[in-house]
């Protein structure tokens, strides 16, 4: 049976105009952020109220987040559901895990980690916050400053996040006062000067209504500025990514082994940092061979270039002996080859960190062992001093460490690079990350 030419055309054109959006949507903006701050300070509310005033939430969600709100006997919809799944969650009204959510705008693609605000999951926000660009603190109108916002802020710092966000939230417990949003950002302001991430935003909001969120607040009109959604959409993130320094840890070879491949070798991974193209003189590392880069691949079609943060699969002209955990890079711009580390490491274990306690080390696709040289000093987080006498280092503390790897590693500094500046210590008994470092 024939169709109707006319709804054929229509058929293609439709066709065509999901093609354009699905290639819009695919060449947009990513901007990873995480929430953090102390307990109760309204973080996975704020995400819930954002995705619901942005038109993001599916209706089966929202349902579902309406019918175990009154199952509670609560008396508007808790929209903090919409991230805190686990069950013991959901009893205690609290976040235990990062939770992961996507949405977009017109102008840009988003990934939130929420992240806890307790003490005793510190190690969880790390984790949340380890690939973010942007951190966006809560603080509680009503308490200001506590001990978490001081910790979170330190760390986000620490991490190398670029962009923070300091909402003061809760404003409408606080009558909307101005006096009390400027007292909170004088405080702010003044801690903050001893963070190295230099851009920093103020924003008083009330996640549970909605107050400066989306829609700008009719009760806070002396607040001039943005929405948390329009200063979110128009961060500028293009420099967060070193494109300068090229860096392509190998993760595994691929050799096919089939007749429509046999003699196919390539070298896949992801590029931590820089740009490179089909052509490209480089030298692998720890041999000191050097070839040019014969094809790039992704997928089934070839690429002239490919750049951070990119997955792709890398051939070059002449066949050299390049295994797991080897590099490629430039021939003159190369990471420093090191046996000897300096670091500053959030310890997430257990058991306290042990001065010449032996570990295992992955960097980038690289995994070696250790032995931790010297405790150098303690960091006091409400007051960011150093103590060197402090050598006990406990789950949540931050301490400079040096260590020692049986192997060298390709490192750069973490504020170079957060990729090859990063690495993680293994207790190699249980298999558990118990640290998370990076390289000074």
């Amino acid at each position: 049976m024939t169709k109707d030419p006319r709804q054929l055309w229509k058929i293609e054109k439709r066709r065509d105009i999901f093609k354009d959006m699905s290639t819009e949507y695919l060449n947009m903006d990513l901007l990873r952020f995480t929430t953090a701050g102390s307990v109760d300070d309204g973080k996975s509310t704020l995400i819930g109220r954002l995705l619901y005033d942005s038109k993001s939430i599916f209706k089966d969600q929202m349902e579902a987040i309406e019918t175990v709100s009154a199952k509670k006997g609560e008396e508007r919809v808790n929209l903090a559901l919409l991230t805190d799944g686990l069950r013991a969650e959901r009893e205690q009204g609290i976040t235990i895990d990062v939770a992961y959510r996507y949405f977009a705008t017109p102008k840009r693609k988003f990934i939130i980690a929420d992240t806890p605000g307790h003490i005793q999951y510190t190690r969880n926000m790390v984790t949340g916050a380890s690939t973010a660009n942007l951190a966006l603190i809560l603080v509680d109108a009503r308490k200001g400053i506590v001990e978490q916002t001081k910790r979170h802020s330190f760390i986000a710092s620490l991490l190398g996040i670029p962009h923070i966000i300091y909402c003061i939230n809760k404003m409408d417990l606080v009558n909307y006062k101005e006096d009390k949003f400027i007292e909170i950002k004088k405080e702010l302001a003044n801690f903050s000067s001893k963070l190295t991430t230099t851009d920093i935003n103020f924003i008083p909001v009330s996640a549970l209504i909605g107050d400066n969120l989306v829609n700008r607040s009719s009760k806070m009109e002396w607040y001039q500025g943005g929405t948390l959604l329009h200063l979110l959409e128009n961060i500028h993130i293009a420099s967060d990514y070193n494109l300068i320094d090229c860096r392509f840890p190998i993760q595994q070879v691929i050799r096919p082994q089939k007749t429509d491949f046999h003699d196919f070798r390539g070298y896949a991974g992801r590029v931590s940092s820089g740009v490179l193209k089909k052509g490209d003189d480089v030298v692998v590392l720890p041999s000191g061979f050097q070839s040019k880069i014969k094809s790039i691949l992704n997928f089934d079609k070839e690429l002239e270039e490919v750049f951070a943060p990119m997955s792709a699969t890398i051939t070059l002209e002449d066949d050299l002996d390049v295994s797991r955990g080897d590099m490629i890079v430039r021939p003159n711009n190369q990471p420093k080859s090191t046996q000897e580390i300096e670091l500053m490491i959030c310890w997430l274990g257990e058991k306290p960190l042990l001065e010449k306690g032996k570990y295992a080390v992955k960097h980038t696709t690289k995994e070696v062992r250790a032995i931790v040289k010297e405790i150098l000093y303690k960091v006091n987080i409400n007051t960011l001093h150093r103590n060197p006498k402090d050598k006990e280092i406990n789950c949540n503390d931050i301490a400079r460490i040096s260590i020692r790897v049986t192997q060298p590693l390709f490192v750069d500094k973490y504020s170079k690079n957060r990729s090859t500046g990063s690495l993680i210590l293994i207790d190699e008994n249980t298999n558990s990350t118990v640290g998370a470092g990076m390289i000074i």
